[in-house]
């Protein structure tokens, strides 16, 4: 009876061992990624070379969305690969200019929805290596520069639309979405009849096909190549399976550490964090792990004539938010043709910078705000033997001198500007407590304020 008793005991803890187990092993996984808290994203190919522009007009939309928002023709698009000759490519510039922002990781478009590969592959000649005068992969580069500045380094995989490799999904735009096409409408017919499609070339083979030949084989010549690869961003699923998706997730044991996002196939490939695109949460995600990406104009790839820069207020302030939100912040730089980054992008990193030096122990590393809502700024927090260090974002000077925080009965340790260690005065008020700040010199992006309790929050 005794022996039966253990059985059913070891039988019955067994499943909740190994839960516990791939718990503690996933937050292993993801402990650096939610530390960094703020990354690069690169969108660059041969759609630069247009810069959303075709027939003499702008693409709406366009960017690296080109050739499909202006229906252009497999042939006609190819040939513009043979200009593609980014001879100012500079990965160490590049990934400096990374790390001096204060970013962590880079996550780059090793092969987009136009099925352009910026690396040597075997399994199509539309790569960076065979199909451009410039004849060089340019991920090689990138991973030696990530390595020597020590930002962790993902690939971007378009895994289901492709639009030169026959067999690739293509999502349906209409033709007006694009630009002023006088073929529109018999083209919106064709599209409507091929699953989005408007090359006969795109579906002279099988999606199958194209999963077998093109996506499983470039994604493991992404993960054979370049030694670790921290990301694989996937997106959008269009036309995808189960049986496809396995097929590219069993391909993952290549790099048993990486980290994936959910948009390899809804829902039963979920990965190991959810992607808000352009838009912040209004609140943290209970349980799961976030990061918003975001461009620092209106578009991903390079167009000539985006001029809607955010202000580097907005973007510092952003990366603050999602951090109180406890989510990571992936922002976007579309490359010009030639390798350089646009000199708004190269502006707006170093001003990002500038406040991340002073700042950066608020972002970097941090959790979630245990406050309530702040009418003044945000909150990040960390433990630190034993004591709570909590991070007062604040992006409203309140009048009168005097900056109420409510939620804090703990017994304070130290209470400071995070960016010059001036020591500030602090009582307790009401649910909560007041720190002094008549006499500051207010950052105009954001003050933050280092306040150190006893116990947790």
């Amino acid at each position: 009876m005794k022996k039966l008793a253990i059985f059913l005991s070891a039988l019955f803890l067994a499943p909740l061992l190994l839960f516990a187990q791939q718990n503690t092993d996933h937050d292993q996984k993801m402990k650096w990624w939610r530390e960094a808290r703020f990354g690069m994203f690169i969108h660059w190919g041969d759609y630069a070379v247009l810069a959303g522009n075709y027939k003499g007009q702008q693409v709406k939309r366009g960017g690296e969305w080109i050739m499909n928002r202006a229906k252009i023709p497999i042939s006609e698009y190819q040939q513009y690969a043979r200009q593609f000759n980014p001879v100012k490519y500079d990965a160490d510039a590049w990934v400096k200019m990374a790390k001096d922002a204060g970013m962590k990781y880079i996550v780059i478009t090793a092969k987009h929805h136009d099925g352009f590969a910026m690396f040597k592959s075997q399994a199509s000649k539309w790569n960076m290596v065979d199909a451009t005068p410039y004849g060089k992969d340019v991920l090689t580069p990138l991973v030696s520069a990530c390595r020597k500045y020590g930002i962790k380094l993902g690939f971007y995989y378009s895994q289901a639309q492709d639009w030169n490799n026959p067999g690739g999904a293509a999502a349906r735009k209409v033709a007006s979405e694009g630009w002023d096409n006088p073929d529109s409408t018999k083209i919106d017919a064709y599209t409507k009849e091929h699953t989005g499609h408007w090359d006969p070339v795109q579906t002279s083979r099988s999606m199958s096909d194209y999963i077998n030949k093109v996506a499983v084989p470039q994604v493991k010549e992404l993960l054979s190549n370049y030694g670790d690869v921290a990301v694989l961003w996937w997106d959008t699923p269009t036309n995808m399976t189960d049986e496809f998706a396995e097929k590219l997730q069993a391909v993952l044991k290549l790099q048993p550490a990486i980290i994936t996002n959910d948009r390899l196939k809804r829902p039963n490939y979920p990965g190991d964090f959810v992607t808000p695109e352009q838009h912040i949460p209004a609140e943290a995600m209970a349980g799961k792990d976030f990061e918003v990406c975001m461009t620092m104009n209106g578009t991903w790839g390079y167009k000539s004539f985006d001029d809607k820069w955010k202000s580097v207020q907005t973007l510092v302030r952003n990366l603050i938010d999602i951090a109180s939100k406890g989510g990571n912040y992936l922002l976007n730089v579309g490359p010009k043709a030639d390798g350089t980054f646009p000199q708004e992008s190269v502006e707006i990193l170093k001003g990002m910078g500038s406040w991340m030096e002073k700042n950066g122990d608020a972002i970097h590393a941090t959790q979630k705000s245990p406050l309530p809502s702040l009418s003044w700024g945000r909150c990040t927090k960390k433990e630190h033997n034993g004591n709570t260090i909590l991070y007062l974002s604040v992006f409203n000077i309140p009048a009168g001198g005097t900056l109420h925080v409510d939620g804090i009965k703990n017994s304070v340790v130290a209470c400071k500007l995070l960016a010059n260690g001036k020591k500030l005065p602090i009582a307790a008020s009401g649910n909560g407590m007041d720190i002094g700040i008549s006499g500051i010199s207010p950052d105009p992006i954001a003050t933050v304020i280092e306040l150190e309790v006893k116990g947790s929050l």
